[in-house]
């Protein structure tokens, strides 16, 4: 298993190391740095925009829009997927807003939404409207898997509401939740960071980007698109690091239950 782990991250190194070595290359032959700096270029411009003030006001005003956003599609995908997954009538109603949502372009959404809304409030919307039959979808086929016997089987052992809702709808949802939400999520940090660029808000990673390309500076509108990157990756792995904790939890309580019978067992 070390082994594995081990060659699967030097392969990710060996890849990261060819893509900055290719874009070196490339950058050499088009020997222009307002059309393509080289990484050497773009990390200066990174180190510059990292030490500089108002760095961590952008990104904290990134994080805050894209994580109010996500907030929103957790909770109204979640609630409106199980009454839609339970009633068809609930389904119907939603199809056309669905049919919308997805069909709609991102920049439209924007554009529109920044006639109707201020620039601050755009990236809310937008990723809201691009984000939701992400999570609404994956939550109403969670509510259809769920099996019509096991359902039965509770109502016959005569189990309470709340006992089906903890030991039978929330462990059945639970994967599709999951699933929408990191799906969602990467989707609002996408659509968040674009409408920052075409409504230019005060504080911003897509803001910073736009003025970046407006004075015709690319090694920082490209140090910028890394420090977008990072943010998605960190979310990312932060997500799964969520996700795998409460499974760690509970193998080191049984490890440790087990461990304390068999000192038991022994001091008898």
């Amino acid at each position: 298993m070390n082994h594995s782990t081990w060659t699967t991250k030097l392969v990710l190194l060996i890849a990261i190391l060819v893509f900055l070595f290719g874009w070196h290359i490339v950058a050499l032959l088009v020997h222009a740095q307002v059309i393509l700096p080289g990484p050497a270029k773009t990390l200066m411009a990174l180190w510059e925009i990292l030490g500089s003030s108002p760095f961590a006001l952008n990104i904290w005003a990134t994080v805050l829009r894209a994580l109010e956003s996500f907030v929103i599609i957790l909770v109204t995908g979640t609630l409106l997927g199980i009454a839609a997954g339970y009633s068809r009538h609930v389904h119907q109603f939603l199809k056309p807003l669905l049919a919308v949502c997805k069909a709609t372009p991102v920049m439209a959404v924007i554009l529109l939404a920044f006639i109707w809304f201020t620039s601050a409030t755009v990236p809310l919307f937008s990723a809201f409207l691009m984000g939701f039959p992400v999570m609404f979808i994956q939550v109403v086929n969670g509510v259809r898997s769920i099996s019509s016997k096991l359902e039965e089987m509770t109502k016959i052992y005569g189990l309470t509401k709340k006992d089906r809702l903890l030991h039978l709808t929330i462990p059945s949802l639970a994967p599709h939740i999951i699933t929408g939400a990191k799906s969602s999520l990467s989707m609002v940090w996408k659509v968040v960071i674009a409408a920052e660029v075409l409504t230019v808000p005060r504080y911003g990673v897509g803001s910073r980007m736009q003025l970046s390309q407006v004075n015709l500076e690319t090694d920082r509108v490209l140090a910028w698109t890394l420090i977008a990157v990072f943010l998605t990756v960190a979310t990312d792995i932060l997500f799964e690091a969520g996700l795998r904790l409460p499974k760690q939890i509970k193998r080191m309580s049984h490890k440790k239950l087990a461990s304390n019978m068999t000192m038991a067992g022994t001091g008898q």
